[in-house]
C-alpha cells in the first residue's frame, strides 16, 4: 500500500495527489495507493490514516506525506516502522497553525474547514522525537517554499536521505520532475537495503 497524505486545507484533488495517482497507474502500480480526505481535527486524522494502514494487514506500507501530511507521516511510521517519503513537511505545525486560527477555505474544493484551538493540542499530541532507521526516509525539500522553512525541515531530518530543490515552491510546481524518484523510493520495500534517491 502505498498511502498519501495530503496538506493543510488540501485535498485528493490536489495537483500532486492527482499527478501521483496517475503516475502509478501508468507504472501500473496504482492498485494500493490510497489518498484519503484528512478531517482537519488532528486526532481525527492520525486515527483514519492509522486505520487505514491496519488495512494493508501483513503488506508492506509505505507513505508519502506533503506539509501537514509529512507531519503525520512523521507520526505513523515511527509507530509502523514503514518508509516515508517526506516533501515539504511541516516541522512545527502546532506553531505555524496558530496563524490559521478560525474559518478557512479548503484549497481544491468550494468548502471550509474551522480549525479550533484545541487542534494545537492534538498536534502537540503526534509529535515524536528523532527519527530511526533513517534508511527509510527521503526528505524532498524546496529552497523556494514560501510557506515553511527548508532548514527546519533538514535540521529535523538530518540523518534521512534527502533531495534539496533549489527554488521551487511549497506546492512543489515542479513536482513532476521528482515523481519517478519519489516513487521509486516508496516501492522500495527492502528497508535494510540501501535504496537510490537521484
Amino acid at each position: 500500500m502505498i498511502l498519501y497524505l495530503h496538506g493543510f486545507r488540501s485535498s485528493p484533488r490536489s495537483t500532486k495527489a492527482r499527478q501521483l495517482e496517475a503516475r502509478l497507474r501508468a507504472r501500473g502500480l496504482d492498485a494500493g495507493f490510497r489518498c484519503p480526505q484528512l478531517p482537519v481535527s488532528p486526532r481525527e486524522a492520525s486515527r483514519l490514516i492509522e486505520s487505514i494502514a491496519a488495512e494493508r494487514g501483513d503488506g508492506p506500507l509505505a507513505l508519502i506525506g506533503s506539509s501537514l501530511g509529512g507531519y503525520y507521516a512523521t507520526w505513523l511510521a515511527e509507530r509502523v516502522d514503514c518508509r516515508v517519503v517526506l516533501l515539504n513537511p511541516a516541522v512545527q505545525p502546532d506553531r505555524d497553525l496558530l496563524r490559521h486560527l478560525g474559518v478557512q477555505t479548503v484549497y481544491h474544493a468550494d468548502e471550509t474547514v474551522d480549525v479550533k484551538p484545541v487542534f494545537i493540542e492534538e498536534l502537540q499530541a503526534l509529535r515524536v522525537g528523532p527519527i530511526t532507521r533513517p534508511e527509510r526516509w527521503l526528505l524532498v525539500a524546496a529552497t523556494g517554499d514560501e510557506l515553511l522553512d527548508w532548514h527546519e525541515m533538514t535540521a529535523r531530518y538530518p540523518d534521512a536521505r534527502r533531495r534539496v530543490i533549489a527554488g521551487s515552491d511549497h506546492g512543489l510546481s515542479d513536482f513532476a520532475d521528482y515523481i519517478d524518484d519519489v516513487i521509486d523510493f516508496a516501492v522500495d520495500f527492502n528497508t535494510d537495503a540501501p535504496a537510490t534517491a537521484r
